[in-house]
């Protein structure tokens, strides 16, 4: 934890004002200035709209009983390049820009997704594993809900189960 706050509170805003230094140079220091005050609004104003885009998917996703991992995801990342497009610096507006990519967005979600490891306990079965999951469907004839029950005591990646589809 401590080298984490360290690179963030000491590092990155040492490599920001040498990049600012260096960027002031070249262009000028009111030219840097002026870059980075139109990177904050151009940031900001995109923040806004895929935000907004991200919040109207999760919305919609839950609206039709899907969990909105991907978006939610997608609303974190938007979050997090807002902070960095309002932070001054040039190395935190091309990080902000990144995570507004779809693409870029897509890629960092599916390699921690490969990373990720997900355990569940149910501590009234002592240690086991126990998933439970409904499932609504809605046709124009009937409304209809099906229930999923996963349970499994041993160690290994086989899992007992039922499972009941009604059609």
């Amino acid at each position: 934890m401590f080298k984490a706050l360290f690179f963030l509170f000491i590092v990155i805003p040492i490599v920001e004002i040498a990049l600012l230094i260096q960027v002031s140079e070249v262009i000028g220091g009111w030219s840097t200035i002026a870059l980075v005050i139109v990177t904050a609004f151009v940031g900001a104003k995109l923040v806004k709209q895929q935000g907004t885009d991200a919040l109207k998917n999760v919305q919609g996703q839950m609206a039709q009983g899907q969990m909105p991992a991907e978006e939610l995801f997608a609303g974190l990342c938007v979050i997090i390049a807002g902070v960095l497009l309002l932070t001054p610096g040039i190395m935190t507006d091309v990080i902000g820009f990144l995570l507004l990519t779809p693409v870029v967005r897509k890629r960092l979600a599916a390699n921690l997704m490969s990373q990720a490891k997900v355990k569940m306990t149910n501590p009234q079965q002592g240690g086991g594993f126990y998933y439970s999951s409904f499932t609504h469907t809605q046709s124009p004839e009937r409304e209809q809900f099906t229930e999923t029950h996963i349970q499994s005591n041993k160690p290994s990646n086989t899992l007992e189960g039922e499972f009941e589809r009604k059609d």
